[in-house]
């Protein structure tokens, strides 16, 4: 079965890699790319429409999956004009507080909706993992976590950086926004035993990395995922595509729900 796709931000970083690897995809067919107003110039796709304006583009497209990895505020209107006309949407945006999560599921009621801020197989393995080893480590473990990313990324900590440690906290039975410290600075005094640490670097073109630290006595344990490309993070959508493809509206659906 072929899955159609449109593609949202079809000129950027992300959007270029998204292309090239539907094109390389037997199992997909793009038909639609979408750029920001007056930037739709230079997109020729056989088959494919290419639009300044998604709401025009939608129609020309019935039951296409969208894929977003934009910016929050650009993400959660995307779903809206998705779920008006009925097509899936499958987002990778990260950066999304808690108020745009929810307008993403008050649109999953009327159309499915996949949000991951990451899509590799490696992080998600990650995070079904790291509970058991938490839990096996106990509380004499102090957890602590280095993300790094390329000059460009606005948002801190980054999406995957704040999953990883939410479930780290989860572990612990913590609520992460009562542990969480991004930033120490000063005297800052003895550190907490009910504290995570999440410290940041930008810069270059790092495409994302992330360690996390157990530090215990006499001893630490260092966990990393490393991407090197943006093809981990294409592929994942791609393949999320493909399945929400088959999906039914009501949820909010996440890696969790394909592994």
């Amino acid at each position: 079965m072929t899955t159609n796709i449109v593609i949202l931000g079809a000129k950027g970083r992300m959007g270029n890699t998204l292309v090239n690897l539907t094109l390389a995809d037997d199992e997909l067919n793009l038909v639609g790319a979408c750029e920001r107003k007056g930037n739709a110039g230079g997109i020729d796709f056989d088959g494919c429409t290419a639009s300044d304006c998604l709401e025009e583009l939608l129609p020309e497209v019935p039951g296409a999956v969208v894929i977003d990895f934009t910016s929050p505020e650009s993400s959660v209107a995307s779903a809206k004009v998705a779920a008006k006309n009925g097509n899936p949407i499958v987002i990778g945006t990260t950066g999304l507080n808690k108020e745009q999560q929810a307008e993403l599921a008050e649109s999953a009621k009327e159309v499915p909706i996949f949000w991951a801020p990451n899509m590799s197989v490696g992080v998600n393995v990650l995070l079904k993992i790291l509970p058991d080893l938490v839990q096996a480590l106990g509380e004499a473990y102090d957890m602590e976590m280095v993300e790094t990313h390329h000059k460009m990324k606005k948002d801190s900590p980054s999406g995957t950086a704040l999953k990883l440690a939410q479930c780290l906290a989860e572990a612990r039975g913590w609520d992460y926004d009562e542990v969480k410290k991004h930033c120490r600075d000063g005297i800052i005094g003895e550190r907490p035993k009910k504290e995570i640490g999440v410290q940041t670097l930008r810069g270059g073109d790092v495409v994302g990395d992330h360690t996390m630290f157990f530090f215990g006595p006499g001893e630490r344990i260092e966990v990393t995922h490393r991407a090197h490309s943006r093809e981990t993070f294409a592929s994942g959508a791609l393949r999320a595509a493909k399945w929400l493809a088959q999906q039914k509206p009501g949820k909010l659906y996440a890696m969790a729900d394909i592994f």
